[in-house]
């Protein structure tokens, strides 16, 4: 097989949690510790981050990968789901896993598949861990899949575990209650090893100190160590260059002035707090990671690392942002960023999955704006009319458009310069934005 037939087989074999829902949502370990020992469990052959939560993980993790090969390691990268192409799930320092390798490495462990039954994120996991230890990475950052206790990634020891924010996301797997989401996030602390909270959340925060006791981990809350603030108001040419400007104080004392951070919204100033915390237990476990490293990663994170979709610039006059923040905790603090960008008209482009909550997200929406209501390519995506119709009950102003590149197309050309467009509800709308793909 080819690569493109390769990854048809891998879509037809193995069910894809991102593409079909709970249906391709496997509970427990087996299967992946199945592979594992079959590939001689090349999971014990690297050291590891891990890094779970329910907003900012994926966003702490390339920054950590940023920072770490900014210091001169070779880092594996492993995140989930992927934009466009199934090669961005893995990487060693930066650079995608060859799709030559992919229709090799599934080629040779066909029969494998066909006894273990794996699901399609079992086999990625299995997958990232082997090619990490046959490029014989230094450290990877592995970020959690869904949830975190039965995560396909909870095979690893790591050095260091990071949970981020705490939010509403996948219940009907999760939990119904932030409580016990958190208690599936706070399966990936082991025992002895630190854990890093990025934010004090007081519903939560009991979660994980009682996790942390059992375990005998050590816990730090990292906003209780570091704070960052921002140094005056986001600019239009920190917007044209993609950067804001913050400082950090460690402990109250001005830590990193004027550091630049290559990621725009305001949100990732609750990601931050996280990632130094997590680079100072590596510090203290014996890498080394000078300030010039920190500043290089922090700044040049989406060259690095080849993030996208973290509110992205993608066009000036009007202004064009994409973000795949998509659930409750995600888009309110996405929509609080959007109030306080300038403009006269504000239209959205956006389109959701079959399985969310849509009339929660739909109630955070704001009334005064424009809709284009799309359909990712997904089977998993709502139909655009049925998403209008739902949206037009809750006194939302819009029309559906289908396709993710018509309802931008259209959102563009209605927009005038001083107004602001918006895309996004969905990774996989985000994942659609070509534009994205053009920014080096």
């Amino acid at each position: 097989m080819n690569y493109p037939e390769t990854l048809a087989w891998l879509y037809a074999q193995l069910p894809m949690y991102q593409r079909v829902g709970a249906a391709g949502f496997k509970k427990g370990l087996g299967n992946t510790e199945a592979l594992a020992a079959a590939l001689g469990h090349p999971e014990t052959k690297f050291r590891s981050v891990h890094v779970a939560g329910t907003n900012g993980k994926g966003s702490s993790s390339h920054l950590l990968a940023a920072v770490l090969q900014s210091a001169g390691y070779k880092v594996g990268l492993y995140t989930s789901p992927h934009l466009r192409e199934f090669t961005e799930r893995i990487r060693v320092n930066g650079q995608e896993l060859a799709p030559a390798y992919l229709v090799q490495w599934v080629a040779s462990h066909q029969q494998l598949f066909t006894e273990v039954q794996p699901s399609f994120f079992e086999m990625c996991v299995a997958l990232a861990f082997d090619y990490f230890a046959a490029e014989q990475v230094d450290v990877a950052v592995v970020e959690v899949g869904l949830g975190g206790r039965l995560d396909s990634t909870n095979i690893i020891t790591p050095l260091v575990s990071l949970i981020t924010n705490i939010s509403y996301d996948h219940q009907a797997m999760l939990g119904n209650t932030l409580p016990e989401i958190a208690g599936e996030k706070a399966g990936i602390i082991k025992p002895g090893r630190p854990v890093v909270i990025s934010q004090t959340q007081p519903e939560v925060a009991p979660v994980f100190e009682a996790k942390a006791r059992q375990a005998a981990s050590p816990l730090l809350f990292a906003d209780a160590r570091y704070e960052v603030r921002p140094t005056g108001e986001t600019t239009p040419e920190d917007y044209a260059r993609g950067t804001q400007v913050l400082n950090v104080y460690r402990e109250g004392q001005l830590s990193l002035e004027g550091v630049q951070l290559g990621l725009l919204g305001d949100y990732q100033r609750l990601n931050l707090p996280g990632v130094l915390a997590t680079l100072d237990e590596l510090r203290a476990q014996g890498f080394t990671i000078p300030e010039s490293a920190v500043r290089q990663g922090l700044r040049e994170v989406t060259r690095l690392t080849g993030l996208r979709g973290r509110w992205s610039i993608i066009g000036q006059h009007p202004l064009v942002v994409a973000d795949t923040g998509h659930n409750e905790g995600g888009l309110r603090l996405v929509l609080a960023q959007l109030a306080r960008v300038p403009h006269r008209h504000l239209h959205l482009v956006i389109g959701t999955v079959n399985d969310k909550d849509v009339a929660q997200v739909l109630a955070l929406l704001p009334r005064q704006a424009t809709y284009y209501f799309c359909q990712a390519d997904i089977p998993r995506a709502l139909p655009a009319e049925a998403l209008a119709a739902l949206a037009a009950a809750q006194g939302l102003a819009g029309r559906a458009y289908g396709p993710v590149p018509v309802a931008v197309a259209a959102a563009r050309a209605a927009a005038g310069p001083d107004d602001v467009v918006f895309i996004g509800g969905s990774t996989f709308v985000v994942a659609e934005v070509a534009e994205l793909y053009e920014q080096g």
